[in-house]
């Protein structure tokens, strides 16, 4: 089932009370799993998550239901925290977790991962995204000062970001050479550079190392499959790049001038973690 109502309190009443009133195809067991996983939305200034299934709402409160049952029923692995630094933590974030939540909920996403593990002892905010599919190291900021910091850096290209790809045949001499894509994307300028870490003859599959030097959407997927090697497991961009083991992407490594600290810092994906067992991924 699939449902979105918007609903108007018209006198003072309690959240699942109103959600009961007004949702009967629902029974309150699911209003309140749907609840907890923040798919109910209070309409105030900022618009927040509605989690409190007793919240007392005043006459002329709305809320906001966005109910699917698949997604409110899918599960992925947890995310791990790989380096806490108090005003900025590192975390790996698995294949099929969101970044953030959207209107539909948010409880297989990181930033809820992150509120949760700190138990509301922080701020926790996102700096930057990974694609859903794919995996890899995210950054979260836990004060507005560090996210502000660490923002800058990011807006100004001061944060290099790794990434691991496995792309679809063998790239040629002269494209190894060039090293990078520059093909505008969405009307704006960007550019990927990569290099070889090996070619498998079995699977005719390569493996590259990326370095993103800017942000479009789906840059890496969209840069690769333009030229003919698209990213293996890639749902939306590509030809005959289907892979049952899901998107071949990962991101493995950030570094930057950490502003506090006024030194560099690099943290890089554990090799346990690293999108491949082969020995050539590991090795570097």
């Amino acid at each position: 089932m699939k449902l979105v109502r918007t609903l108007v309190a018209r006198e003072g009443i309690n959240a699942i009370d109103l959600l009961s009133q007004q949702v009967p195809e629902l029974s309150k067991g699911r209003l309140k799993d749907a609840m907890a996983k923040g798919a109910v939305l209070l309409s105030v200034k900022p618009q927040k998550r509605l989690r409190r299934a007793q919240t007392m709402l005043h006459s002329g409160q709305q809320l906001q239901l966005h109910y699917d049952d698949d997604i409110l029923q899918r599960s992925c692995a947890g995310a791990l925290l790989i380096s806490d630094q108090q005003q900025y933590s590192i975390w790996f974030k698995p294949a099929g977790m969101l970044s953030q939540g959207n209107e539909w909920g948010d409880h297989l996403s990181l930033l809820r991962a992150a509120e949760q593990h700190f138990a509301a002892k922080r701020q926790v905010f996102l700096l930057h995204r990974l694609d859903r599919e794919a995996s890899g190291l995210v950054m979260l900021a836990h004060s507005k000062q560090a996210a502000g910091a660490l923002s800058k850096l990011i807006a100004e290209h001061q944060i290099s970001k790794q990434y691991l790809i496995r792309v679809k045949g063998q790239l040629t001499a002269a494209l190894l050479q060039q090293g990078t894509i520059t093909t505008p994307l969405d009307g704006k300028a960007c550019l990927t550079r990569f290099s070889l870490r090996n070619y498998d003859n079995d699977t005719e599959q390569s493996w590259l190392d990326i370095e993103l030097i800017s942000g479009r959407k789906h840059q890496i997927r969209r840069h690769f499959a333009g030229i003919g090697h698209p990213v293996m497991g890639d749902p939306q961009y590509g030809k005959n790049n289907k892979d049952a083991s899901g998107l071949a992407l990962q991101a493995v490594s950030l570094s930057f001038t950490c502003p506090r600290a006024r030194k560099m810092v690099r943290y890089v994906l554990p090799p346990e973690l690293l999108l491949t067992a082969d020995p050539a991924a590991q090795a570097s």
